[in-house]
């Protein structure tokens, strides 16, 4: 079938736009026809950037060139803020204007939340009400949005994807840490990372061997919370194990990221806040046991998995932490758990095959036998 999205995109910096590319690629490989309506900025083949999120004519703007692209369904990715101000509202006037020419539209949402605030409740009923289906990545958030709006056959849940790739070759070597105990920390520099935490507690940390040092990964994006990035590295700068704490800032393109990854032992998610996370696909990819805070949604991930440890306290930071670095056994019991998740349940592959269900589902042209087509030309 013909796939368009809605979405960010790479090289834009956001969570959803590598998931999308991820996603976009999987269902290509299996005969799709895609293409991308993106924000400015976007690049690749068959990706068109042509709105500004801010924009008062953004939904019309989408619309225009998606529905000239006759997709059999349209695919939007949801997050509050990417479709303008009011939490991103406009995106429910683009969906209800596929819905009156008769597009399918399947909406993701990558947030939804254990309780709904007024302005989400009123936004995701609207969102729920009028797409075609709902893709959410977890069970429970199925179970908020029928709690709220029923339509429990129109909610599907589709886990966040993980790449099969392999681990970087003497990644440790090329970060400078041969020899070393890595814990890290990646990601944007914001507040609701909970990164300050665990550099507060490396002392602690430390105690637990020589060997132990962090690693901190990662950028601001764009100008966002200043004051909080200069108190967290304040507090990097000062710490009394400052030697042990190793900072690397950037945009990281794809295989810097990977060989940054590679180079961990254990990965620490300490949000306080949060749906998903993209970075822990990334560890679940490169087989990187994680220790995470007790954010429901985490919690279930590592109930299905049993591929890390979950902390309710600072003090099981420490001793979670500590534990998986040197206990080989547990170890390699939850990186084997990881491979079997992942080769299991949640590879880009498996992740297609369950959306292409999903679309099938709601494509209203009976084709019934009828085969699409799509080859590209060998390059």
């Amino acid at each position: 079938m013909r796939i368009g999205f809605v979405s960010t995109y790479p090289p834009i910096e956001c969570g959803i736009a590598t998931y999308t590319s991820y996603l976009n690629e999987a269902l290509k490989k299996r005969g799709n026809e895609t293409f991308v309506v993106s924000p400015l900025g976007a690049q690749g083949e068959g990706v068109f950037p042509v709105y500004r999120p801010a924009s008062a004519s953004m939904a019309t703007q989408i619309f225009d060139i998606s529905a000239e692209l006759t997709p059999d369904i349209v695919h939007v990715q949801h997050e509050y803020g990417l479709y303008g101000p009011q939490r991103g509202i406009q995106v429910v006037g683009l969906i209800v204007r596929y819905k009156l020419v008769g597009i399918p539209v399947v909406t993701t949402l990558h947030t939804v939340q254990e309780e709904l605030d007024h302005i989400s409740e009123t936004i995701l009923r609207l969102i729920v009400n009028e797409s075609s289906a709902v893709i959410v990545h977890e069970d429970f958030q199925k179970e908020v949005l029928v709690k709220y709006f029923g339509q429990e056959n129109k909610i599907h849940v589709v886990h966040h994807g993980i790449r099969d790739v392999d681990v970087v070759k003497d990644a440790k070597k090329k970060v400078g840490l041969e020899g070393k105990k890595v814990v890290l920390l990646c990601g944007y520099f914001r507040p609701t990372k909970g990164f300050k935490k665990i550099v507060e507690l490396m002392p602690e940390i430390c105690e637990g061997g020589d060997d132990i040092v962090l690693l901190v990964a990662g950028k601001s994006r764009g100008l966002e919370y200043m004051e909080y990035q200069r108190e967290f590295f304040e507090a990097i700068n000062h710490s009394p194990v400052s030697d042990k704490i190793l900072v690397l800032r950037g945009q990281f393109p794809q295989y810097t990221f990977d060989t940054i990854v590679s180079a961990s032992d254990v990965v620490v998610l300490p949000y306080e806040k949060g749906a998903q996370s993209g970075v822990m696909a990334q560890c679940f990819a490169f087989n990187k046991p994680v220790i995470t805070s007790n954010l429901f949604a985490f919690k279930k991930l590592i109930e299905r998995s049993n591929a890390g440890l979950v902390c309710e306290n600072d003090g099981e930071y420490v001793k979670n932490i500590i534990k998986v670095l040197k206990d080989d056994g547990l170890y390699r019991t939850l990186q084997n758990n990881m491979k079997e998740y992942v080769k299991k349940h949640s590879t880009w592959s498996i992740m297609a095959e369950q959306h292409i269900k999903v679309f099938q589902s709601v494509v209203r042209v009976p084709y019934g036998r009828a085969r699409y087509v799509y080859w590209e030309e060998e390059k």
